[in-house]
C-alpha cells in the first residue's frame, strides 16, 4: 500500500489547493484601475492635420505623466475617437463619453463640433478642455446667472484675440485701411468674421468687402475680384486650411500681391503645402512656432517627431495646446486628489501650483469667471510663411515662455 500513498497525498494537496485558491486571488494585489480621459478631433479628413497633431501632443503629455508614475497612483487611459469634423458625429461622441463615464475630455478642433458637443460634459458636470477650436462663444455657453456652473475650459487662442490681432497688424503695423475679409462657410468661418467686423469697427473702420466660399471651393478668383474691385489693400481670412490654399492661389492667378493675413490655420501644412510659393508672406497669430527658441520646447519638439516618426508637425500650435491642455489637466488632479468632476473644475479654477507648458508657463491661468488660459494679447505671436515654413514674423520673444 505505500508506493499508492504519494499520489493519494498529491491529490489531497491539490484539492486544498483549489479550495484556498479563490482565497488567494482575493488576497492578490490588483492593478488600479486606469484614469480614463476622452480625447476627440479630426483625425481624417480636410482638419485632420489639426486633430492629429493636437491628439499626438495629448499622447506625448499622457506618456510623460505615466512614466512619472501616472496620477494618484494610477495610469492615465486615453480614449480616443475621430470626430472627422462633423457636428453630429461629434455629439454622438460627446454622449458615449459621458456615459463611459470619462474623468475629463480634452480636445476638439472645431468650432461647430464644440457648440454641438460640450453641453453633454456640462450637464454631467464633467470638465472638458478645448485644446484647440477657437470660436470666442465656446466658453461663453453656461455663463451665470442662466447658469450656476461651467464646465468647459480652453487652452487655445480665441477667434476675439486673434482677429484683434490680425486688425492690429493690418492697420497700425502695415498700414492698410481699405481691408477685404474673405471667410467659409463654417462656424469658424463665420463668426470669425463677426470678430474681425467687431475688431474693426473698434479701429473706426468696415471692410470693403465681406465675400465667402463653401467648403470644397477649389476656385475664389470671383470672390477676389470682387474684393480687388472694391479697393481692398490687404486680404483678411478666416477659414479651413485647404480652401486657403485656393484663395492663396486665386489671388496669384490674378497677379493681385494685396498682403494675406488671417486666421491661425494658414499656418496648417494643407494650406502651405497647396498653396506651394503662393503661401508665402501670410501671416496670422499663433500661440507656437516650432523653432525650439528655449529647452523645453526643443525638447517637445525632438520628443514628438520621434513618438510620431514624423519628419514635421503638421500644425505646430495644435501639438503644443494639446500637450499644454494634458497638463493642466494633470495639475487639476493632483490639486483635487480626486477624479470627481466638481472637485476638477474647482482645482482647475485655482491651480496652485505654476505648469510649465510649451506654449507659456501658467500660473492660476483659469478662475471661477474666467475660463480662457490664453486671454492676453501679448502671449501669441505673428507668424509668417516664409520658405515653405512658419517663422517669426517680428523676430524671437521670450516673454511668458518656458
Amino acid at each position: 500500500m505505500l508506493p499508492a500513498l504519494p499520489s493519494r497525498l498529491s491529490l489531497f494537496l491539490a484539492a486544498v489547493i483549489a479550495l484556498l485558491a479563490p482565497a488567494w486571488a482575493q488576497a492578490a494585489p490588483q492593478a488600479p484601475l486606469p484614469i480614463r480621459i476622452g480625447v476627440y478631433g479630426p483625425f481624417t479628413g480636410g482638419s485632420s492635420p489639426m486633430g492629429l497633431s493636437m491628439r499626438d501632443g495629448i499622447r506625448l503629455a499622457t506618456a510623460e505623466i505615466n512614466a512619472g508614475g501616472g496620477l494618484l497612483g494610477r495610469p492615465l487611459q486615453l480614449v480616443e475617437r475621430d470626430d472627422e469634423a462633423n457636428n453630429q458625429r461629434g455629439s454622438r461622441i460627446a454622449q458615449e463619453l459621458v456615459q463611459m463615464k470619462v474623468t475629463a475630455a480634452v480636445g476638439i478642433v472645431n468650432t461647430g463640433v464644440a457648440l454641438a458637443s460640450q453641453h453633454y460634459f456640462q450637464d454631467a458636470r464633467i470638465p472638458v478642455l478645448t485644446a484647440v477650436a477657437t470660436g470666442s462663444i465656446i466658453t461663453k455657453q453656461f455663463l451665470q446667472p442662466h447658469y450656476a456652473e461651467n464646465y468647459v475650459f480652453r487652452v487655445s487662442n480665441s477667434d476675439a484675440i486673434q482677429a484683434a490681432m490680425i486688425v492690429e497688424e493690418a492697420v497700425e503695423r502695415r498700414r492698410f485701411k481699405r481691408l477685404a475679409i474673405i471667410h467659409d462657410t463654417t462656424n469658424y468661418g463665420q463668426l470669425g468674421r463677426e470678430d474681425l467686423e467687431k475688431a474693426l469697427t473698434a479701429k473706426g473702420l468696415k471692410p470693403v468687402s465681406i465675400e465667402h466660399f463653401n467648403l470644397g471651393e477649389i476656385d475664389l478668383t470671383r470672390q477676389l475680384q470682387r474684393a480687388r474691385d472694391a479697393g481692398a489693400e490687404a486680404i483678411l481670412a478666416y477659414g479651413i486650411g485647404p480652401e486657403l490654399a485656393a484663395l492663396a492661389n486665386g489671388r496669384a492667378k490674378l497677379h493681385w500681391e494685396a498682403p494675406l493675413i488671417g486666421g491661425w490655420t494658414l499656418s496648417m501644412s494643407s494650406f502651405i503645402d497647396n498653396a506651394g510659393p503662393n503661401a508665402e508672406g501670410a501671416r496670422m497669430p499663433l500661440t507656437f512656432i516650432d523653432e525650439g527658441t528655449s529647452l523645453k520646447r526643443r525638447q517637445f519638439l525632438d520628443a514628438y517627431l520621434k513618438a510620431s516618426g514624423a519628419p514635421r508637425i503638421p500644425v505646430p500650435s495644435a501639438a503644443a495646446q494639446g500637450y499644454d491642455a494634458m497638463l493642466l489637466l494633470a495639475a487639476a488632479i493632483r490639486q483635487a486628489g480626486s477624479t470627481d468632476g466638481p472637485r476638477l473644475k474647482a482645482a482647475l479654477e485655482n491651480l496652485r501650483d505654476k505648469v510649465e507648458g510649451v506654449v507659456q508657463i501658467y500660473e492660476r491661468p483659469f478662475s471661477p469667471n474666467d475660463h480662457e488660459a490664453i486671454d492676453r494679447l501679448d502671449t501669441p505671436v505673428m507668424g509668417e510663411v516664409r520658405g515653405g515654413r512658419v517663422v517669426h514674423a517680428y523676430g524671437v520673444r521670450l516673454r511668458h515662455v518656458p
